[in-house]
């Protein structure tokens, strides 16, 4: 039994000997680049998989193994693990730690959760809005961490303030004797305790329901000591959860820079295939936006019949009458924006700012118009993202903020200088250069791949699949990606595929494309688990959900988000790219129909 818990206690230490060793035959066997590649990306993805070592500290591993295998010299692994993509990443979050510095991103989610209302249904669409928005241009894991609290702390303010009404009105009703408000008192006393044992505060909660029933509902579940009470209590939570966690991930997709395997893809499609100018953050938005607006309505749809059932009806009738439930979760979330104050100059800087970026974005290269990047065409391809979001970042270090003042000896106050919209120490608080060096080990293995003959070996070996439909090509891979993502991070995902879809698309003679962009879609449906992703995790930890709850909404969303991607590549994303016609900057036959 000792020998066991050694082994539980080393099991991170004996996987990596174990896999080192048991893959060893392969390079030692055949001695070819091929089978030397093979090996390192086995011993990469397993890691990665079992996160035996920190997934940072995996990434590291082909700038060791290619140089001692002779694939690729050190030199030239250490360049691909800073590319134009950590230009692009660095941009990014000087506009991410601005708006968070500021609370910027607390007054866009609360402005547009009160354009749509407190009704339930209707608030869980606001919540997902704002965070989806938010999403596009910060990480889902930081937009949920932003959101969440004050989802929460909405939810528990409206479930109170619903309490308090519900209490008057049973006043009103029974007299000076009140023994819902008696029932109310124990059960908060119950709650009192509960959140001494637990870090997170748990919310009442009082269903209007009827008087007699919501009494015994009370008393019933004081007596059974649960945090909820009544069932709707809990499905609200549950719900609030799921949205803000989904709708993060949802959001992500819309933009090129909105989650990291949408990078990922931009950095190895552009280093693999130089001659196509196709993809840009305009026409990954033209052909992204309409899909990601569809999963999250059909979402959204999903959750709330889940949750708390579909009225389409009650929803959409008009003239109706707010209750005086709906007024009071309407001040409560006044309340909650008006303790933002009048908007001040730093936001107004940032929010500036953030719209040059994404307008210098959109108009670099357009498509159906010449963008400003047709100023330079003596140097075509230069100015890329990556340029507007360091001329965008510097900016951040260089717009005063707030001047610094200090007292003289006199007593005076004088300004000495003056503190920028953020330093150099707040960017560093937010920088993931840990997720850098995953992506960076991510370019290094596909360009090992690449210098080995790896990627073309694999695209041979698949080449039989040409005889299958293309929509059955895309299903699997889509399937398959969505499946694996549920267990491995997106990133990793999204990594260790890429060098095989990328020969498998060359070698069927189907556009690149065709493949690739639904495959990096359905990376970041990782919706079943709470460790398939950050965001995910993050709304578990509040103690609303179950794995099993997570898992039923989950499962919906995935096929939804599997079924929408499935319908764009057949048809709004068919002409952006021309999608049925195999490209000359593909390195196989050029100009031919797509079987």
């Amino acid at each position: 039994m000792k020998f066991f818990s050694y082994i539980l206690v080393y099991r991170r230490f004996l996987l990596v000997a174990f896999t080192v060793l048991v893959l060893l035959p392969l390079p030692i066997v055949l001695r070819t680049k091929e089978a030397e590649c093979a090996y390192t990306l086995f011993v990469v993805a397993i890691f990665w998989l079992t996160e035996a070592l920190p997934l940072s500290v995996t990434a590291l591993l082909p700038s060791l193994m290619f140089p001692m295998f002779g694939i690729m010299p050190s030199n030239k692994v250490a360049s691909a693990y800073f590319k134009d993509f950590h230009l692009l990443l660095i941009g990014v979050i000087c506009l991410a730690t601005s708006i968070e510095k500021w609370n910027l991103h607390k007054r866009i989610a609360l402005k547009m959760v009160m354009m749509v209302g407190v009704d339930p249904a209707w608030l869980t669409l606001g919540f997902m809005s704002s965070t989806a928005f938010l999403s596009m241009w910060l990480s889902n894991t930081s937009t949920a961490a932003m959101v969440m609290p004050m989802a929460e702390a909405v939810v528990q303010q409206i479930i109170k303030a619903e309490a308090e009404v519900e209490a008057t009105q049973m006043t009103y009703f029974n007299g000076s004797t009140n023994p819902g408000l008696e029932i109310d008192e124990s059960i908060n006393g119950h709650e009192t305790n509960e959140r001494k044992e637990k870090t997170k505060p748990v919310p009442g909660y009082n269903n209007n329901t009827g008087k007699i029933s919501c009494k015994m509902e009370l008393e019933m579940n004081s007596g059974m000591g649960t945090k909820y009470r009544t069932k709707k209590d809990h499905m609200i939570c549950k719900l609030m959860c799921l949205c803000i966690a989904y709708s993060s991930t949802i959001g992500g997709l819309t933009t090129i820079t909105g989650t990291s395997t949408n990078l990922i893809f931009a950095e190895h499609f552009n280093t693999r295939y130089p001659d196509c100018r196709c993809l840009n953050f305009g026409s990954w938005f033209m052909f992204s936006f309409p899909a990601a607006l569809t999963i999250l309505l059909l979402s959204w749809i999903w959750l709330q019949w889940l949750f708390l059932g579909f009225n389409f009806k009650e929803m959409f009738k008009c003239g109706k009458t707010k209750t005086v439930q709906q007024k009071a979760y309407a001040e409560v979330i006044k309340k909650e924006y008006q303790k933002l104050g009048p908007i001040r100059y730093q936001e107004v800087v940032t929010l500036v700012l953030f719209i040059a970026m994404a307008l210098l974005w959109f108009s670099r290269d357009p498509g159906f118009v010449s963008g400003w990047s047709a100023l330079f065409s003596e140097y075509p391809g230069f100015a890329t993202d990556s340029t507007v979001a360091l001329l965008i970042g510097l900016l951040f270090f260089l717009i005063p903020a707030k001047r610094v003042t200090k007292t003289t000896s006199t007593g005076e106050i004088i300004a000495f200088d003056y503190s920028p919209l953020i330093t150099w120490k707040e960017f560093q608080s937010f920088m993931p250069w840990d997720i850098a060096i995953l992506f960076g080990g991510g370019f290094a293995l596909a360009d090992g791949c690449e210098e080995s003959g790896l990627s073309k070996w694999i695209g041979n070996k698949l080449s039989p699949l040409g005889s299958l439909p293309v929509w059955l090509i895309i299903l699997i891979s889509s399937l398959m990606v969505t499946s694996l993502t549920e267990v491995a991070s997106n990133a990793a995902t999204i990594t260790l595929l890429l060098p095989i879809l990328s020969p498998l698309a060359e070698a069927i003679h189907v556009n690149p494309l065709f493949i690739l962009i639904p495959s990096t879609l359905c990376t970041s449906f990782a919706f079943l688990l709470p460790v398939a992703n950050p965001p995910n995790a993050i709304v578990f930890s509040y103690g609303h959900l179950k794995v099993i709850d997570m898992v039923k909404a989950g499962l919906g969303v995935n096929i939804v988000g599997v079924a929408v991607v499935m319908l764009g590549i057949s048809t709004w994303i068919v002409p952006i790219f021309d999608l049925y016609t195999y490209p000359s900057w593909a390195p196989a036959m050029g100009n031919e129909t797509m079987p």
